[in-house]
């Protein structure tokens, strides 16, 4: 037997005459890799508990055995309420030290309304955290200790130079104190999707946008901590996972290292965060808006509505109107306009090319600063009708629409003459299929105004072909014959 071949390499030698090259085991270059990742970023990881303390009332009564609840909240109107009792609440989540001087870098929901913040060094030392800035939009926040030598800091990465496929490594130390070892964990993967966004739900008022997706086991707790590549570099913070059971599935998102330097100054030093705003209502193109607005693909974003005394409004910009360059960048959705308006600078100028009756028109807009009211930057909220409370129209196209009278204006937080109130939906109708539902305001129909039966009766007279309708959630395109 020839020394140093396999059995299989030296079959194929004797048989073929050529030798093929064995491939080479990389997996004790990867797995010192890993190593070596832990080693540099782990001693940079550290936990973080929170305490909550919430107040409550006693109440002290003789009649307390009652089970009946009217005699109950009778009694308890003639007597004296007892003394505060105090409830403590824990939380727990993970941070990464950026540098020497004690500067941590978390989750603005890990610390969110903490009456006091626990640092837990791998190294055991525990410290009283301050919180120096939070930022609710991002998510981040910076908690700062006191340290009588310089702290061991994680490297940050350029998360513009992430790639799906690249390794991942995921590190948190959300258990130091629970299983009495302060040193992190970590686990690996690889990036399996980038710029993704989670929209708000029943349970998450937040929404994310552009963030890095994992496969690496991001466990609760883990907020928070460092998402690493295979140079040791930080490239994300670790913010949410994806999950049906309650545990790691494999989906797991952290917001981009990037994004965190940006105002992570402003938070070391106690400011606020500043956002450029535009303030239009956006939505992505679908084929029905692109053909009726005439265009060839799916491209640039369509502005459902304009914001009163808003950048966008002092530009000219009007609903309708369909942005597809920023700055002679190509616009392709509405993640690549909120990430372009992200970038500038409150004062900033930025050049847009709209598409406006299919001709292409150049207008320069200035950045101007987010609004805290949040109701100044949203779409009024719209709920379904329980019960019809105004006569509505005459059925068109499936829709049956009312006035906005005082008594729906009240209950829905509208105001009267602000459109017509879609009351119910006939299944299976043209409308359903574009998507209106009941509960949604009609404010325009083929770029009419409606602001009332009369005007939603005047403006479908005679309509045939697809119909554009504008909606407090966007426009539709209607089908029709």
């Amino acid at each position: 037997m020839v020394r140093g071949l396999s059995l299989i390499t030296l079959i194929s030698v004797l048989v073929t005459g050529v030798t093929f090259a064995e491939p080479a085991d990389e997996a004790p270059g990867l797995q010192e890799a890993f190593v070596k990742v832990s080693k540099e970023v782990g001693p940079a990881v550290v936990s973080i508990s929170t305490e909550y303390v919430e107040h409550y009332q006693t109440r002290y009564y003789p009649f307390s055995n009652f089970q009946d609840r009217f005699f109950d909240e009778f009694f308890s109107d003639f007597f004296v309420s007892g003394p505060d009792k105090e409830f403590k609440k824990i939380g727990l989540g993970s941070g990464v030290i950026v540098n020497k001087d004690g500067y941590i870098l978390t989750n603005e929901h890990v610390i969110h309304g903490a009456d006091k913040i626990t640092i837990t060094l791998p190294d055991g030392r525990e410290f009283e955290g301050e919180l120096t800035g939070s930022d609710v939009y991002s998510d981040l926040a910076v908690v700062k200790i006191e340290s009588e030598k310089d702290l061991l800091f994680a490297k940050l990465g350029d998360s513009d130079k992430v790639e799906i496929g690249h390794w991942a490594i995921a590190i948190g130390n959300p258990f130091a104190f629970a299983v009495r070892n302060p040193e992190p964990t970590v686990t690996v993967g690889v990036v399996s999707a980038l710029r993704r966004s989670l929209p708000r739900t029943d349970r998450r008022a937040r929404e994310y946008s552009d963030l890095i997706q994992t496969d690496a086991s991001i466990n609760p707790g883990n907020s928070g901590g460092p998402l690493a590549n295979i140079r040791g570099e930080v490239m994300g913070i670790n913010v949410a996972i994806f999950t049906t059971s309650g545990g790691s599935e494999g989906i797991g998102f952290a917001i981009p290292i990037n994004t965190a330097k940006k105002i992570m100054d402003d938070l070391m030093q106690g400011k606020k965060v500043l956002y450029g705003w535009v303030g239009v209502i956006i939505q992505d193109m679908d084929e029905n808006l692109a053909g009726y607005f005439g265009l060839m693909e799916k491209q640039g974003v369509l502005i459902s509505r304009i914001l009163e005394n808003s950048p966008a409004e002092k530009a000219g910009l009007k609903p309708g109107d369909i942005i597809v360059s920023f700055d002679k960048n190509k616009i392709r959705n509405t993640r690549d306009l909120i990430r372009s308006v992200l970038k500038k600078d409150i004062g900033d100028k930025a050049l847009l090319e709209i598409v406006r009756k299919k001709k292409i028109y150049a207008l320069e807009v200035e950045i101007g600063e987010r609004p805290e009211d949040n109701e100044a930057m949203s779409v009024k909220k719209t709920q379904r009708v329980q019960e019809p409370i105004a006569q509505p129209t005459e059925n068109w196209r499936g829709l049956e629409v009312s006035d906005i009278t005082q008594d729906i204006a009240d209950r829905f937080k509208l105001s009267p003459g602000s459109g017509v109130i879609v009351m119910r939906v006939e299944q299976g109708s043209a409308a359903e299929e574009a998507g209106i539902r009941a509960g949604d305001i009609i404010y325009e129909i083929n770029r009419q105004p409606v602001k009332n039966i009369t005007e939603h009766n005047n403006a479908i007279k005679g309509l045939s072909g697809d119909v554009l309708v504008g909606t407090y959630r966007g426009y539709v395109v209607i089908k029709g014959k």
